[in-house]
């Protein structure tokens, strides 16, 4: 009898210790406890902070560690936005306001159960290092989520307020650097997610980035950086890449540039500047894009062209592209009248010598073939176009796993009718038609429809419906649902296939890569003449 009643009791011990943990809304950080909401199937954890809030002295160093706090804080809203004036005045924000104090992210979970181990997908914004939020609602991560990924959006300080090198402040770093600041701030939001996700469903060895524009230049630093390399299992990246023709800035270089700025303003110091007001200081220096990472020896110790030619990239599987029409000649043209020979003329200025080689290359000939898609290939991947694949050819070489690449070719829709007089603008929102754009609506078309830069990010997220400005129609949410699957199957596979998903093959040990062209019509296809493009290109960026 006392044996079966301890028989008994060991059995009820087991039970109760095999039953699973459920994922409630309220969820223990490492710094202390936050309560999210539920919404659409998902749970949602708004305005986490990561990181303490880099002002006073904080302000231009690495982050540092949120300070612990008793007590419940609530996560139901959105946190600060980064400074940032509007720049792209069509962005759409839902933070609280506009401050230094900016360093949150956002969780959106499908998990049931603390156990289930599932996949994170952490995107960082575009916005030219300058603008941008992880509030933004074509970010936003309820859709991935629904398909069974944490979605996570984290903030990270932009322009004058996350990427200024002085002397000064690379003096006072423990590493002796500076000038990354933003960068550093994905790396702990990065850092927070490893170390707390489980605790949202997650699994800490299954984290995977993206960004689109700056914020996939960020993930191709990202997927370098000694920092952060380590702790990512996949990574993907929209428009752009911190690659060939795009360089780093030695910290000497960076240094002397930013005493510059600061003394054209009457600043002597460093101490100067953080006694300004984040709003005195925002008006003084208006963001401008801070094109280039600095060689901290921190976050990056050697460019990433130095990295991925040694194969010390994170060897994980890569998924990227670009869009259809990233830029076009006009940007070139200044107004010229649209023929060869203008296009030509204003392109040797760029190419020199290799001017008739290059337009050879992308099938440039007649002035019939600048209202193609010829044209647009080469203005977009001047703009980010190469660098991208630049990016995939560099992991593909120098990695033994699979180099995914696609090229998005679907126009956004009509803006809808409620809008009125305006069109479509850089960020997703829309803007007042100017005259001349009244005048050629009648006229014929400058240059073929294509997907502009950042048309994909409401289509790839499953954000279609955030965006009142357009005129979707069931096509549009087709291949958002094509683009939104391949990018949850990439997270949970390392591979973007699936069962009903066109074939997408790796670009790995193909003379000719395969490329997936994302459009009504899905398909994946080789195009020798526009790879013969692409490495006639870097043949002339590798000349200079």
């Amino acid at each position: 009898m006392k044996f079966l009643m301890v028989a008994v009791v060991t059995m009820t011990i087991q039970a109760c210790s095999q039953q699973r943990a459920e994922m409630t809304l309220q969820v223990n950080t490492k710094a202390g406890v936050v309560e999210g909401i539920a919404e659409d199937g998902v749970k949602k954890f708004l305005g986490v902070q990561f990181a303490a809030a880099p002002v006073g002295d904080l302000r231009w160093q690495a982050p540092q560690p949120v300070p612990a706090w008793e007590g419940v804080r609530d996560a139901k809203t959105f946190g600060n936005d980064p400074m940032q004036p509007n720049i792209f005045g069509d962005m759409s924000f839902r933070g609280a306001s506009r401050s230094e104090d900016c360093l949150y992210l956002n969780i959106w979970t499908p998990a049931t159960y603390v156990d289930e181990g599932l996949p994170v997908l952490i995107y960082f914004n575009g916005g030219g290092l300058m603008a941008g939020s992880g509030s933004e609602p074509r970010y936003d991560g309820t859709a991935i989520a629904q398909l069974g990924v944490i979605g996570v959006t984290a903030n990270y300080r932009e322009g004058i307020f996350g990427f200024f090198a002085h002397p000064d402040l690379t003096a006072e770093a423990s590493y002796k650097g500076s000038g990354n600041y933003g960068f550093l701030d994905q790396v702990a939001a990065i850092q927070w997610v490893k170390d707390n996700i489980a605790a949202f469903g997650g699994d800490p060895n299954r984290i995977n980035i993206v960004g689109e524009s700056a914020g996939s230049f960020s993930t191709s630093l990202l997927m370098c950086s000694p920092l952060s390399k380590g702790n990512l299992a996949g990574v993907m990246g929209s428009s752009g890449a911190e690659v060939l023709p795009y360089g780093a800035v030695a910290q000497a270089d960076a240094d002397a540039a930013g005493k510059q700025l600061l003394e054209s303003k009457g600043l002597m110091s460093v101490a100067d500047a953080r006694a300004l007001s984040a709003d005195s200081l925002q008006a003084l220096f208006p963001p401008r894009s801070m094109a280039n990472v600095v060689l901290d020896g921190y976050f990056m110790k050697e460019s990433a062209d130095d990295v991925f030619k040694k194969g010390e990239q994170a060897q994980v599987p890569l998924l990227v592209g670009w869009n259809s029409q990233e830029s076009s000649p006009a940007s070139a043209l200044r107004g010229q009248d649209q023929t060869l020979a203008n296009y030509k003329k204003a392109m040797t200025a760029t190419f020199g010598d290799m001017t008739d080689e290059i337009f050879e290359a992308y099938g440039l000939q007649t002035d019939d073939d600048l209202f193609s898609m010829k044209s647009l290939n080469l203005a977009g991947d001047l703009f980010t176009g190469f660098p991208t694949w630049k990016w995939a050819d560099y992991h593909a070489k120098t990695s033994q796993q699979p180099v995914y690449r696609y090229k998005y070719m679907h126009p956004r829709p009509q803006v809808s009718a409620k809008m009125g007089n305006m069109v479509g603008a850089l960020a997703g929102g829309v803007r007042e038609m100017t005259d001349e754009e009244k005048k050629a609506l009648d006229e014929r078309p400058k240059f073929p429809a294509g997907a502009v830069h950042s048309a994909d990010i409401e289509y790839a997220m499953g954000n279609l419906a955030t965006n009142e400005y357009y005129d979707w129609q069931e096509e549009d949410y087709a291949i958002s649902k094509l683009f939104l699957t391949y990018y949850a199957n990439f997270c949970k596979y390392g591979n973007p296939n699936g069962e009903g998903l066109p074939t997408w093959t790796p670009i790995n040990g193909q003379d000719v890569a395969p490329v997936m062209y994302i459009d009504v019509n899905s398909a994946e296809k080789a195009d020798a003449a526009m790879e013969n493009a692409y490495r006639t290109l870097e043949k002339f960026y590798l000349s200079r």
